[in-house]
């Protein structure tokens, strides 16, 4: 069947990934991220009660600890799931 592109084949981009690198590099920076604003919350920046953090910058590093962490999670979890997919379509149809 012939290509319904307005772009003929020669002059069109190469293919570029599916993105599923890219998912695992940004959710792998931002666990990282939450990590890091956690130990430092814990550690250096006054640390935390019941009640939440006991500093201002304590305070900052809770809110980016608890919004990067389980949406890096999910971003891994996506990369994850695109990958070991890619992985077994690769070995049922070799090339």
């Amino acid at each position: 069947m012939p290509s319904t592109s307005p772009i003929p084949e020669s002059n069109r981009p190469p293919q570029s990934g599916d993105g599923t690198r890219q998912l695992l590099q940004w959710g792998g920076s931002m666990v990282g991220t939450g990590l890091l604003a956690a130990v430092l919350l814990v550690t250096v920046l006054g640390g935390y009660s019941r009640t939440g953090a006991s500093t201002n910058t304590g305070w900052f590093a809770l809110i980016v600890a608890l919004m990067c962490i389980p949406f890096g999670l999910m971003l891994l979890a996506l990369g994850m799931a695109k990958w070991l997919r890619k992985r077994g379509r690769a070995r049922n149809h070799p090339q």
